[in-house]
């Protein structure tokens, strides 16, 4: 059974982007990803295809999107929001009868500095996201029949970091 999985955030320019690139590549016939973005920025960030293209994922057809793309479009299973709470940013709020977790991450798009800065960021946060999409393709099947099982193994992903990004 493949399960429809929107990874949501504010501009669909670098986290979502990343997230879904990922799952599609990992993923297989299990899972149909997707991102988009309450206010799009109308293009993936550059440092985002760069650190993509450098992990040997393909970006043919990545792009910034609104999430009313996916207003008509078939019910999602699964809606995560990749946006950073803890540093104010506006997480997109969505309504529907599918299961949300939130995955916060800083955005490496606000990384001000050198080029060298940026690609940092891009590769901490792509790493943050390689961690908690491998969990969710480690999931039993089993678990998507119990909402509240997967809800709390949803959301515990929500929290996992690289080991290098453990304090």
């Amino acid at each position: 059974m493949s399960r429809s999985i929107l990874f949501l955030c504010t501009g669909n320019s670098a986290r979502s982007v990343m997230a879904e690139a990922i799952l599609r590549a990992w993923g297989g016939e299990r899972f149909m990803a997707f991102s988009a973005g309450s206010r799009p920025t109308g293009q993936v960030n550059p440092f985002a295809l760069a650190q993509l293209r450098a992990e040997g994922i393909l970006v043919a057809g990545l792009r910034s999107k609104s999430w009313d793309e996916f207003a008509d479009a078939a019910p999602m299973d699964l809606v995560i929001t990749v946006c950073d709470a803890a540093a104010a940013e506006a997480c997109p709020v969505v309504f529907g009868d599918f299961i949300r977790s939130h995955w916060g991450l800083p955005d490496p798009a606000g990384v001000e500095g050198s080029d060298a800065d940026k690609a940092a960021a891009f590769a901490h946060a792509y790493a943050i996201v390689k961690v908690r999409v491998r969990a969710l393709l480690a999931l039993p099947e089993q678990l998507w029949q119990d909402r509240r099982m997967l809800q709390q193994a949803l959301d515990r992903i929500g929290h996992l970091l690289p080991p290098a990004a453990t304090p």
